[in-house]
């Protein structure tokens, strides 16, 4: 992550901390609450990159998802009455464990704070042996979730080898995910399962219509770019993992689901991102692509005559430090997109917004999810940081993801009702 990254990361992780404690523990949607809870448990200790992000939702969120399964589906202890629905349920009470100890085990540190959210979230239920039975069953999958993921390869060294002469400098900062190859992706055969064609060769006419769009609208000073493009390219430092879980928490809230529907929403979405982002990151370092800045500076190198040099040319927003192709902005946003349009709907939805610790006051509307894809796409050609045909190819990329998630991750669960 470039250093402004570094410093806007910090300045949401703040935010998130000061929401961990005006989060109440019960709502309509056990859920969302959980979700932000998750979400702001990470920032009070030390927030993960967007895509350690996205893995530990992941695994908080599939954990929820089995809890639920369990109680919606076992025949006898963990059955829920319809005219409980309003109240505290067997299923609320396993989903409740679920997190609160995935969470527990990952942030120890937290511990207490969130057993006293589970217990606060589930004292109107009376102690019982179905109550504990419930607890087990969501703790059981807690265990097993966090079992499967302990050598997933996310914690690997940093072996990242800078090219170089000896003796000649290059910049020192390490990319992200350089080690990439050995992460066991949640749903993915392999990392590399969707990896894409090479990006265009630089004596092609793509490459010049790339190269020239972006040093036009992606420049620091560009004369070509409006004032809300501007905004869309430096709002969207915002990670995808953070959106996408917001616009999730804000459309449950106009389309409510079942408690298990709903686990199974968040955990096909941060599934789909995180296995989206090792795909793109596994492209990116096959591929090595360069990023405007350096591209841009060096325009007389690459045997194309339409691609004229600027010495001076400066992105709009930092360069992310990771290399050029695909876009993991446009992979992260085309997966979530998938995930929550099968819910959804493809078409206009009630209007929904976005905001971004990074820009106080902004907030940006919206009232599809495709326009969402849209703007994120070309919000990285106006931030100066990515080319056209990256955009597109991340994008129809985290489709691919999206669209494996959903038919091979979680199964559809019809829950058991007494009447």
């Amino acid at each position: 992550m470039s250093a402004y990254s570094i410093r806007v990361w910090v300045r949401v992780s703040i935010s998130l901390v000061i929401l961990l404690f005006r989060i109440e523990p019960v709502s309509a949607d056990v859920v969302s609450d959980w979700n932000e809870k998750a979400i702001a448990t990470m920032a009070a200790d030390r927030m993960p990159n967007p895509i350690g992000t996205a893995r530990i939702l992941s695994i908080v969120h599939t954990a929820m998802f089995n809890a639920a399964r369990t109680a919606a589906t076992r025949p006898t202890v963990l059955l829920v009455k319809q005219s409980d629905a309003a109240s505290t349920t067997l299923i609320d009470v396993a989903v409740h464990a679920a997190a609160a100890r995935v969470l527990s085990e990952l942030y120890p540190k937290q511990k207490a704070g969130l057993e006293a959210v589970f217990k606060s979230a589930t004292a109107s239920l009376p102690e019982s042996s179905d109550k504990s039975a419930a607890i087990k069953a969501g703790e059981e999958a807690a265990d097993s979730m966090l079992a499967s993921r302990k050598n997933d390869g996310f914690d690997s060294a940093d072996t990242y080898r800078p090219t170089t002469s000896p003796g000649v400098y290059v910049p020192t900062s390490l990319p992200i995910m350089s080690y990439v190859a050995g992460v066991k992706p949640f749903a993915l055969k392999t990392v590399s399962q969707f990896r894409p064609d090479p990006p265009p060769a630089l004596n092609s006419s793509l490459w010049a219509r790339d190269y020239n769009e972006v040093k036009e609208l992606g420049a620091s000073n560009s004369t070509k770019r409006t004032a809300d493009q501007t905004e869309a390219g430096r709002f969207w430092v915002l990670s995808g993992t953070l959106a996408s879980n917001q616009v999730a928490r804000t459309l449950l809230a106009t389309k409510p689901l079942s408690i298990v529907e709903s686990t199974r929403l968040f955990a096909n979405l941060n599934v789909a991102m995180t296995d989206a982002f090792v795909a793109i990151f596994d492209a990116k370092y096959e591929y090595g692509f360069w990023r405007p800045i350096t591209a841009i500076r060096n325009g007389d190198r690459d045997e194309n005559p339409a691609t004229d040099r600027d010495p001076e040319w400066r992105p709009l927003i930092d360069t992310p430090m990771h290399p050029e192709y695909p876009c993991a902005h446009c992979v992260c946003e085309g997966a979530a997109g998938v995930i929550l349009e099968s819910v959804f709907g493809t078409g206009t939805l009630p209007s929904f917004s976005l905001t971004f610790a990074g820009m106080p006051g902004v907030v940006r509307q919206y009232t599809s999810l495709h326009q969402l894809e849209d703007e994120v796409s070309m919000a990285r050609i106006w931030g100066g940081v990515h080319y056209r045909t990256s955009t597109e190819v991340g994008r129809a990329m985290g489709k691919k993801v999206g669209e494996y998630v959903l038919r091979n991750y979680l199964p559809v669960v019809s829950p058991v009702v007494v009447k």
